[in-house]
């Protein structure tokens, strides 16, 4: 099924936390952009999980 890691970058950065989204091996599917405060983070995990089962996929190389 997959699960979400939230974690902090060790830079100095006004906008340190992301998240990950992790298949059930453990390998990085997806890297997220940066957020100010982790329940921001959180708050982008929601919109995924929210949207993601009905994206539509749009192959844009032919």
């Amino acid at each position: 099924m997959g699960y979400f890691v939230i974690k902090k970058s060790e830079k100095a950065v006004s906008q340190p936390f992301y998240f990950l989204l992790k298949a059930d091996n453990h390998e990085t599917i997806a890297t997220s952009e940066m957020y100010s405060s982790k329940d921001a983070a959180k708050k982008g995990i929601s919109s995924v999980q929210k949207n993601g089962p009905s994206a539509d996929i749009r192959d844009q190389t032919v």
